[in-house]
């Protein structure tokens, strides 16, 4: 599989890793300095897509230009997500997006979707989701805590909406508070407690490192590949 990156930084860095200890090959990287090279011409199976929230979906619609499948993990662009999923539908393309590709936390999804399902039986327990991040993460909440929260909203009849939780106080009713906390250097960590009077119920995961999210987005990317249309890490991983 041949495999352009578009967007070089750590999570660049560490998914060229990963596609070559799978056998695979990266024929370009793009990043801010040689953006222009996203062009027509190039041989190349798939993109996979990790860069900024201004950036992310002018990105994949460029790769959808130029008939390649494109994965994306960027995360804190998805006031654009119906444009995008429109664009690829309608230009006969591929696009997979997930916010995030640990298979870890795609299981967490999994079992948050069930556990909300459930909850919804039992109006005595509050839910709260905390995210804790590296001080150099741009969007807060983080992604995969606003998948959390929507899934949960989905699920669960008493939920409407969540809010950015930033000092334990002023969350309307009916709406999911979600911390974020950015220390140090953490890969990731997702919390989602529910809690009643007499007891508590926790789902919780832990990125050790981001070498899970850098395995499931090429993955992802073998997934996509030969296929036309919208997809996501349910759909690569049968849930």
């Amino acid at each position: 599989m041949k495999i352009i990156l578009i967007g070089y930084g750590r999570m660049g860095h560490e998914i060229e890793q990963a596609a070559k200890e799978k056998g695979h090959e990266v024929v370009l990287c793009i990043d801010k300095e040689n953006k222009d090279e996203l062009k027509p011409g190039i041989d190349a199976d798939v993109a996979i897509e990790f860069t900024s929230p201004d950036t992310a979906a002018d990105n994949i619609k460029k790769a959808i230009d130029l008939g390649i499948p494109v994965v994306s993990g960027s995360t804190g662009w998805l006031d654009r997500f119906e444009e995008v999923t429109s664009y690829c539908n309608s230009h006969n393309g591929a696009f997979l997006y997930s916010s995030n590709f640990s298979i870890g936390v795609n299981v967490l999804f999994h079992l948050n979707t069930e556990l909300a399902r459930i909850m919804g039986m039992f109006a005595d327990y509050k839910v709260f989701i905390e995210e804790k991040h590296h001080i150099r993460k741009l969007d807060a909440p983080s992604g995969t805590a606003v998948t959390l929260a929507e899934e949960i909203i989905r699920q669960h009849n008493g939920y409407e909406a969540w809010k950015a939780d930033d000092d334990g106080s002023n969350i309307p009713e009916k709406h999911i508070p979600v911390q974020s906390v950015r220390e140090g250097t953490i890969p990731g960590i997702h919390s989602v407690l529910w809690e009643s009077d007499i007891d508590s119920i926790c789902l919780r995961h832990e990125a050790k490192g981001r070498k899970g999210f850098a395995f499931g987005s090429i993955l992802a990317a073998e997934f996509l590949v030969g296929k036309k249309g919208v997809f996501s890490m349910r759909d690569v991983l049968g849930f």
